[in-house]
């Protein structure tokens, strides 16, 4: 596994006019233990079912290393051991882990056409977020135009009560905005929402009207329309949601009034 590094090159003269090139060293930023313990999974996705034996050979890790490292990770469902064969094995966490990868990857692929179609119509950018346990993260945006400004980025995460990411706690189970509405709410701004009470009812209005409307709650000066998103069995998988500054998203004016009726008084 290649680790994180981060290098820079500075070039001085040398007197009489030659420059000398100079790298300074790479500054690597990786943690031991978090390698071995990679390279071990490597090793049991290679050729596990394996015994410890074989796995710390192929890891380049001593037994004992090995073997408290397998323990960790079967503590946490990463790994599992036959004891009958003394055979160790990838655990069922990595099914949910890849499951989550590739829905979250491939849901950003699949919404990208839509959020740009939305992009394109409302001249604003727009932003597709996931519920990730008690958080939201964003997983894809389009911008519509570079000079707009943007209000997150892409893996960036918020609680669930504040913005268009009430949207996900609307449609979270139950159990979640339980414990969502149970602890203490972060504010942002003044207008951020934090009284459970009020929050809880406006869930509901959310499932009602299927749509949120947000001013300022999480950015100051910055309205946010979101809605959620459904998969293909009707299920909440994500809240899509424009924003922009409030000045360009106020509240329509009423149009010009038309034909009276015929015998319709005129208004003074």
């Amino acid at each position: 596994m290649a680790s994180v590094s981060q290098s820079t090159s500075r070039s001085t003269a040398k007197p009489g006019g030659e420059a000398d090139d100079r790298s300074s060293p790479a500054r690597d930023y990786s943690i031991a233990a978090v390698d071995r313990a990679l390279d071990l999974l490597e090793a049991l996705a290679r050729i596990g079912p394996a015994p410890l034996a074989t796995l710390a050979d192929a890891a380049g890790c001593t037994r004992t290393a090995g073997f408290r490292l397998l323990r960790t990770l079967q503590a946490r469902g990463f790994a599992i051991q036959d004891e009958a064969r003394g055979l160790w094995r990838l655990g069922a966490r990595w099914t949910a882990l890849g499951r989550a990868a590739a829905e979250q990857g491939a849901l950003a692929a699949t919404a990208m056409p839509f959020l740009a179609a939305l992009g394109k119509s409302s001249n604003e950018n727009v932003y597709l977020r996931v519920r990730d346990g008690m958080e939201s993260e964003t997983v894809a945006i389009y911008q519509t135009d570079p000079s707009l400004r943007i209000y997150t980025e892409v893996g960036k995460r918020l609680p669930l009560h504040a913005g268009s990411s009430r949207v996900l706690l609307a449609y979270a189970p139950e159990a979640v905005q339980t414990q969502v509405l149970t602890q203490r709410l972060p504010r942002f701004t003044p207008a951020t929402r934090t009284d459970p009470a009020w929050i809880a009812a406006d869930l509901q209005r959310i499932r009602n009207r299927g749509y949120l409307v947000t001013s300022d709650e999480v950015v100051a000066g910055a309205v946010s329309v979101g809605a959620p998103v459904r998969d293909a069995a009707g299920q909440i998988v994500a809240a899509l949601s424009v924003s922009a500054p409030s000045m360009r998203m106020r509240p329509p004016r009423p149009s010009a009034p038309g034909p009276r009726p015929r015998g319709a008084p005129a208004s003074s």
